[in-house]
């Protein structure tokens, strides 16, 4: 197995850092669109969770611009991230390397939580919360949405 291939897992995972939820909201928008995942995962397929992690993130991009929202680097924070880099990092290996993205994609997430807080203080400190968290909001959705969209396949291909 080579790193490239792995590469969608460590990605999403950089996603998963800054914004929990975006990577299951991003591979659910997938599903929804009929486009397939390399690594296998039944949850992908279940209504609940379609719907459930589509609506996460949108409560997560809103949640994230009040003043009491919490650090990402706090123990639910961190917890969320493993479990959505997991799962999303699972979904984009290739059939049979699921272990191993969701490995890699946890192991990205992770640390890169605690840079991407650094970032966002040093914004929030120049331009405020929200501006930072909008601007924040708009590059890791796009960059969830680009990889995602490379990483899947319609039914047809």
């Amino acid at each position: 197995m080579t790193i490239r291939k792995l590469l969608p897992s460590a990605l999403i995972g950089a996603v998963a850092s800054a914004r929990s939820m975006t990577p299951m909201a991003t591979l659910s928008t997938a599903r929804l669109a009929g486009r397939d995942t390399p690594g296998r995962l039944a949850l992908l397929d279940r209504p609940l969770f379609k719907y459930g992690a589509l609506a996460m993130g949108v409560g997560e991009l809103f949640g994230d611009k009040m003043k009491s929202a919490p650090d990402r680097t706090v123990f639910l924070g961190l917890l969320s991230r493993v479990m959505s880099a997991g799962i999303a990092g699972a979904a984009l290996a290739p059939k049979g390397e699921e272990k191993a993205g969701a490995a890699i994609a946890v192991a990205t997430a992770v640390p890169l939580a605690y840079l991407t807080l650094a970032g966002r203080k040093q914004a929030m400190a120049r331009i405020g919360q929200t501006r930072s968290g909008l601007i924040e909001d708009a590059l890791v959705v796009a960059a969830g949405a680009a990889i995602v969209a490379l990483s899947t396949r319609s039914p047809q291909d």
